[in-house]
């Protein structure tokens, strides 16, 4: 983390992590992001109806909270699902011991797990390192990269992002955290794991939050697939301190220009640290029928074996591309779709272009990003989705995951 971004933290939040034994590296795997009080809170998780534990204990914990969260408290490297009722008394056993630790009441404490699924959670663990943790709470930028490091399963690199704005004279901050690496497909719904948390020392109501997460998650954690795999466990919260003494209401274009810059960066950060990859690649569907239309491309795209792997090997094979299309279920006319790889045109009317030049192409997806777009001349729909190719290494790192 660089020497500016402690100018970016947050006021009224704490932070810090500590070694539990849940990862068999013996790293860091247990992280509490504390407010100083009763923070405001709007929480979006996975669509998968498989879903783990601690995601039930937080959409209870918020509704009877009335949206108000103290004490956020993050494992990595057990997932705490499909564990049955065990499950669900570890994660409430972890609240109960944080709201005892933070003198709040355990509906004010938000669980979160990501790690191997079906493995039961020794809470006990996490119990046991709770006070230390408590006593090392700190508002630095290194406070605050510890959480990012103890979220951290098969991710290589931390994940954060900052932004602060000028606000009735006050100066506003939001900083976001995250993990993921594989597993990596986010369907939220007002919904290894992407975790995503997101502070801001503005003032905002949860109504009003709830409304800002849900427009900026559906135009950045919702426009990224790894492997096309959702998972158990996926969940954004964002919270909002009041520290800073301004007051956000609805509508306020400048704050969400800000969420959306941190949640876009954060997502892109997560596709580009996806599991084995060695291409990220930015689709941008343009002239859909609708941008329903638009995203149903994307991902046909995203998630195709054929495809991705054709990227692993520079394979500038756009016939695959035509086909994801063909099935995607959106609305088309092939004879009047129009491709580039970047500034390179591929297809022109349904067919090849009569400049096609093979060697240029495979120079250009060569490169570790790059980017297609489509035109498909069917309306006004549009979308910009991020993805990656699907490489042997990705196939090696989750043959042996759990071993």
């Amino acid at each position: 983390m660089s020497e500016i971004s402690q100018f970016f933290i947050p006021k009224g939040f704490r932070f810090g992590a500590g070694r539990a034994g849940l990862k068999q590296s013996g790293r860091t795997d247990f992280a509490l992001i504390v407010a100083d009080a009763p923070a405001s809170a709007a929480a979006m998780f996975t669509a998968n109806r498989v879903t783990a534990a601690p995601l039930i204990v937080d959409k209870e914990h918020l509704s009877k909270a009335s949206g108000r969260i103290r004490v956020v408290a993050i494992n990595a490297g057990n997932a705490n699902c499909a564990a049955g009722q065990a499950g669900l008394d570890a994660a409430r056993a972890t609240c109960s011991a944080a709201a005892a630790q933070f003198a709040c009441s355990p509906d004010e404490v938000f669980p979160s797990s990501t790690g191997i699924i079906g493995v039961p959670l020794p809470s006990e663990k996490l119990i046991a390192v709770l006070p230390g943790i408590a006593a090392s709470l700190g508002r630095e930028s290194d406070h605050f990269q510890q959480v990012a490091q103890a979220m951290m399963t098969t991710d290589t690199v931390e994940k954060t992002a900052f932004a602060r704005m000028e606000m009735d004279g006050k100066e506003v901050r939001i900083a976001a955290v995250g993990k993921g690496a594989g597993m990596i497909h986010p369907q939220l719904v007002p919904h290894a794991t992407m975790l995503v948390y997101i502070m801001t020392d503005a003032a905002v109501e949860p109504a009003i939050l709830n409304a800002y997460l849900q427009q900026a998650v559906e135009l950045s954690f919702n426009r990224i697939s790894v492997d096309g795999d959702t998972s158990t466990n996926d969940t954004v919260l964002l919270l909002a301190s009041g520290a800073s003494g301004v007051q956000v209401g609805p509508n306020h274009n400048e704050f969400y220009r800000a969420l959306k810059q941190v949640c876009t960066s954060l997502a892109k950060q997560i596709v580009a640290d996806g599991e084995g990859i060695t291409h990220v690649v930015e689709l941008r569907i343009e002239g859909a029928a609708s941008d329903g239309d638009a995203l149903r491309i994307a991902k046909a795209i995203a998630h195709s074996p054929l495809v991705k792997t054709a990227w692993a090997g520079c394979d500038p094979n756009w016939g695959r591309l035509i086909a994801a299309i063909g099935y995607s279920g959106a609305s088309i006319a092939p004879e009047r779709i129009d491709i580039w790889f970047g500034e390179l045109p591929v297809c022109s009317d349904g067919a090849r272009v009569p400049a096609f030049n093979e060697a240029a192409l495979h120079e250009y997806i060569k490169q570790s990003h790059f980017s297609i777009r489509i035109q498909l001349h069917q309306g006004t729909g549009n979308c910009t989705f991020w993805t990656t190719d699907l490489t042997h290494e990705y196939i090696r790192i989750n043959a042996d995951y759990s071993t």
